[in-house]
């Protein structure tokens, strides 16, 4: 795989980590089977992400030894740590848009800005079927960023919710068609996806063959209940799983396994 130059990666912002290290890198992020003092090459991490292509959709989740990325009642600040938050930053500034499902900006009311590094600020997609939430939520009302709002076609009567631009999108199942949405987006010349949670939202686009990356971030804390990160359809067999290859990072206490999809 090519790999860019430092200074192709150092123009989209990773190395201007605002309370980190300003150079290669970064506070915090270490491997122990990378390198022997310990620490992690930003460019070994985010290099290989810039040359997949153009186009390319990756989705992030950050979750509990059990496989759980928030409380029952949605609670999830925060599941991982301060490493994984910087990460996150780090990949909005990589990406096109940013896309959340309805149940985040529920629970969390993001701002899905690039605040812990340097960098452009992505548009931000929610994808909201039924358009539940109301305007209140930062991202419809802040400015900070170009705002979308995903809905289905029936629900997409008004063309603004707020700040956000509405757009109608086919339904498939008890969501959207992520396919749907991610022609959409790229239709639009946003090319570079970042899906940011959650379990749900990631999980159709997962199932419907349309991620390119899934990287997910597991802490050292067990929840014993809640909600569930991936949830696909049951198999019969082990023979019918995925079993993607995958890249291994440490992020301070945490663990991010990236998955390999479409290579």
């Amino acid at each position: 795989m090519a790999q860019l130059p430092p200074a192709a990666v150092r123009e989209r912002g990773l190395f201007n980590g605002r309370g980190g290290h300003g150079a290669r890198r970064a506070q915090g992020l270490d491997t122990g089977d990378r390198d022997p003092d310990g620490h992690i090459d930003l460019l070994d991490l985010y290099a290989p992400l810039l040359a997949i292509g153009p186009d390319c959709m990756v989705a992030h989740l950050g979750q509990s030894l059990d496989g759980r990325i928030a409380t029952a009642s949605g609670a999830s600040h925060y599941v991982t740590g301060p490493e994984d938050i910087l990460h996150n930053h780090r990949m909005r500034a990589l990406f096109d848009a940013v896309i959340v499902g309805a149940g985040t900006v529920r629970h969390d009311d993001p701002q899905l800005t690039v605040r812990l590094c340097s960098g452009d600020e992505p548009v931000r997609v929610v994808i909201d079927t039924e358009r539940r939430l109301d305007t209140g939520f930062g991202v419809f009302g802040d400015g900070a960023a170009e705002t979308l709002l995903l809905t289905a076609v029936d629900k997409a009567a008004s063309g603004r919710h707020g700040n956000a631009e509405v757009i109608g999108i086919e339904r498939w199942g008890k969501g959207l068609c992520p396919a749907a949405i991610r022609k959409m987006l790229t239709d639009r010349g946003l090319r570079r996806l970042f899906i940011e949670g959650g379990g749900v939202t990631v999980s159709r686009f997962l199932e419907a063959g349309c991620l390119d990356r899934l990287q997910i971030t597991i802490a050292p804390l067990i929840i014993g209940s809640g909600r569930p990160g991936i949830v696909l359809p049951q198999v019969e067999s082990l023979s019918d799983v995925l079993r993607p290859a995958v890249r291994r990072f440490r992020f301070g206490a945490d663990v991010m396994v990236e998955c390999l999809l479409h290579e």
